[in-house]
């Protein structure tokens, strides 16, 4: 499965400077972080959106949107699927209330 966002992480990462006449992506990173976000929250809110329905085709459609935003966001970061990937490896097996609490005492 993560063989595909690694793909994904690639293309994205090649299309950051492409022509943004002819890439949504490259359009995405020329507009800059705040409108990379601006997509993340839009994707975000029809993912809910969906999520209160019964399509689940629609609800998993949205969910891709939301990733793929957000992939494009990490990979204007620096970042990419890999990362996201070990963080919650090592959140594995770890107590989501314990999780929360080693997150509260780092802050």
């Amino acid at each position: 499965m993560s063989d595909v966002l690694t793909r994904l992480s690639a293309e994205i990462d090649s299309r950051r400077h492409s022509d943004a006449s002819e890439s949504y992506t490259a359009s995405l990173f020329v507009r800059g972080d705040d409108a990379i976000l601006k997509k993340v929250g839009e994707e975000a809110v029809e993912f809910i959106l969906a999520a209160k329905g019964d399509d689940n085709g629609h609800l998993v459609s949205e969910a891709a949107d939301v990733w793929f935003h957000m992939m494009v966001m990490l990979s204007a970061k620096g970042l990419g699927p890999a990362d996201v990937l070990n963080e919650l490896q090592r959140r594995e097996g770890v107590s989501g209330h314990a999780e929360k609490a080693s997150r509260q005492k780092e802050d």
